[in-house]
């Protein structure tokens, strides 16, 4: 679709149109193209194809792209702390609070991550996927028994390679448990750095005022690690840092390094051992329509994180530890779209006058809570064909009952867009299965993986059945 002029007093001044993926390849999937009769592929398998064969609304999660993408970050963080560089090792932890399913999960560790949790679902999920237990993590800010208890036990008790601790509360909590198991549980400890990044303050998780982790400056810290040392049954592997989400650029990450490994090399000093490892968490962001800049490349951020860590070991004369990272939004986020098919289209008529065009779909904010949640922005494009129509400023909104069940604020589509046209919302894949909802009572929405011309459920969509079955 090529931008049109929008008729005078339909539109407010600029263009939003989506950009194709030939323009902004960032913002799609890798694989996805125009075909020359207009309908948009991915994978090799047209979303008109999707929509008549499978279902709609559906996520449509192009496979390939997702294993590149963990593929790139894996292979940037084994470059980048290589230890011929006199570092001592990088790993890339997918984490799977994106968006998880057995699938998932197989193609990330293949191509080289672990994977972290954040509940007891994406736990046992992971593992009965087949995440290895040495490269599996545990996050959560108030973790149950059955959490803790699962993470030890997993791998025939050798349990999993790490555990967050999250407050001195939890410190007695996986203490008892690894006694009760006759384990010894690998623990690091998240720390709030004080550093401030993220798109919005719902997703900034580096400062004070927040539920997450210890306090890094006010003798919180210190009351942690001296609690792990007098622990008989821990074991205290190193300092987590997890700063906010959707980071542009690497000046916060680059921030963040230098202060955890000042902190590594302070509780070093009381322990009189080297911390072997520290975690900086994720946050890379990523693009979500065209007026977003194109996001930093996976190699710079890596690149970047490694040479403030070298540069602040050097100065503190400390070993450079072992460092991972936790992507996840950079990784899921591109590769999937969502597709829904249109109905209901009506106009509003503004104050000033101007018109505003109500775009109704089959799903809304029970499948993307975003928009509604932060206010976030996605673009929407045509799916099942092209138009040379004039565009004209649409909403694009859900079926729920609520005035905010808005899927995209502001969009320039096609004045001919019709009731049965497909619309593709791109850079779906985190956080939109994962936070999706039964609102309404309306079903959740499958995930279509496809690859190579073939397309497939790797998780099914729900039906009114397994709603009214769960019913007393």
């Amino acid at each position: 679709m090529t931008a049109a002029t929008v008729p005078a007093g339909e539109s407010a001044p600029g263009t939003l149109v989506c950009p194709e993926p030939a323009e902004r390849p960032d913002l799609w999937p890798w694989t996805a193209r125009r075909r020359d009769d207009g309908v948009l592929e991915i994978g090799g398998v047209a979303l008109a194809d999707i929509a008549a064969d499978f279902a709609t609304p559906a996520f449509v999660m192009d496979r390939a792209d997702l294993r590149g993408r963990a593929r790139v970050w894996a292979t940037a963080m084994a470059e980048e702390f290589w230890d011929g560089y006199g570092m001592s090792g990088g790993d890339a932890f997918y984490a799977g609070k994106a968006f998880l399913c057995s699938d998932v999960v197989r193609t990330v560790t293949e191509a080289g991550m672990g994977v972290d949790t954040a509940s007891l679902g994406e736990l046992t999920l992971a593992l009965r996927a087949g995440a290895v237990p040495s490269a599996v993590g545990l996050h959560g800010n108030n973790k149950l028994d059955a959490e803790i208890e699962t993470a030890l036990s997993a791998g025939d008790g050798q349990g999993i390679e790490r555990i967050f601790i999250d407050s001195l509360d939890e410190v007695a909590q996986i203490e008892s448990i690894a006694a009760r198991l006759g384990t010894t549980a690998r623990v690091m400890i998240r720390v709030k750095t004080g550093v401030h990044a993220g798109g919005n303050e719902y997703v900034s998780t580096g400062h004070e005022d927040q539920k997450f982790g210890v306090g890094a400056f006010d003798g919180q810290l210190d009351e942690v690690v001296a609690a792990i040392k007098a622990s008989e049954h821990l074991e205290l592997r190193g300092l987590h840092s997890h700063i906010g989400s959707q980071i542009q650029g690497t000046a916060a990450f680059e921030e963040a390094a230098g202060i955890i490994c000042e902190l590594a090399a302070r509780v070093s000093a009381k322990t009189g051992a080297p911390l072997p490892e520290i975690d900086l968490g994720g946050g890379a962001g990523i693009a979500y329509s065209g007026a977003d800049p194109v996001p930093t490349a996976p190699i710079e951020v890596v690149r970047a994180i490694a040479g403030a860590v070298r540069s602040a070991c050097d100065r503190l004369g400390i070993r450079v530890p072992r460092v991972s990272l936790e992507p996840g939004r950079s990784i899921a986020g591109p590769t999937t779209v969502t597709l829904y098919r249109v109905g209901v289209i009506k106009d509003a008529i503004l104050d000033d006058g101007a018109r505003r065009r109500y775009v109704s779909i089959d799903g809304g904010m029970a499948d993307n809570i975003r928009p509604a949640l932060y206010g976030a922005t996605y673009t929407a494009a045509v799916a099942n064909r092209v138009s040379q129509a004039p565009v004209v400023r649409c909403r694009v909104v859900g079926k729920h009952c609520e005035s905010g069940d808005v899927v995209v604020w502001d969009v320039d589509l096609p004045e001919d867009l019709g009731r049965g046209d497909l619309l593709a919302v791109p850079a779906t894949g985190a956080y939109g299965y994962s936070m999706a909802s039964n609102y309404n009572m309306l079903t959740k929405p499958g995930v279509v993986a496809v690859e190579d011309g073939a397309a497939g459920w790797v998780v099914r969509p729900q039906t009114l059945e397994d709603l009214l079955a769960l019913q007393g």
